[in-house]
């Protein structure tokens, strides 16, 4: 019988003794924030569902009756596409986020410096 918990899987086996400190973190996360976490924004939702569409082909399916056959090796390389896409995204879309944080700091910063001048 295989036991797929999480304490008994190979990738949580520390045989260097080293602390996994992000999965460690992804733990500790309450159900709530886990959960929004794992949700993509609209902006990322889109991109991928352009994607996916673009790998399968573009037939809206109101106009025509689209059927999709695939074999498992296909259906888990699409699977794999679409999950580093999301990653791609997310990680893009954080960067975003910090570049405009920075960006309003600084200028914040700029603005401040200007009203002590005499």
């Amino acid at each position: 019988m295989n036991n797929l918990s999480p304490q008994n899987s190979e990738f949580s086996n520390n045989t260097n003794a080293e602390k996994n400190v992000l999965w460690d973190y992804v733990q500790s996360l309450d159900p709530e924030m886990a959960a929004r976490l794992s949700q993509p924004s609209p902006d990322s939702l889109q991109v991928m569902e352009r994607n996916i569409i673009g790998l399968l082909g573009g037939l809206p399916s109101e106009n025509f009756g689209v059927k999709i056959t695939t074999n498992r090796e296909s259906l888990g390389r699409l699977l794999a596409s679409a999950m580093m896409s999301g990653y791609f995204l997310h990680s893009a879309e954080q960067r975003l986020n910090f570049e405009q944080q920075f960006a309003d700091i600084a200028s914040s910063s700029d603005d401040s410096l200007e009203d002590d001048e005499f």
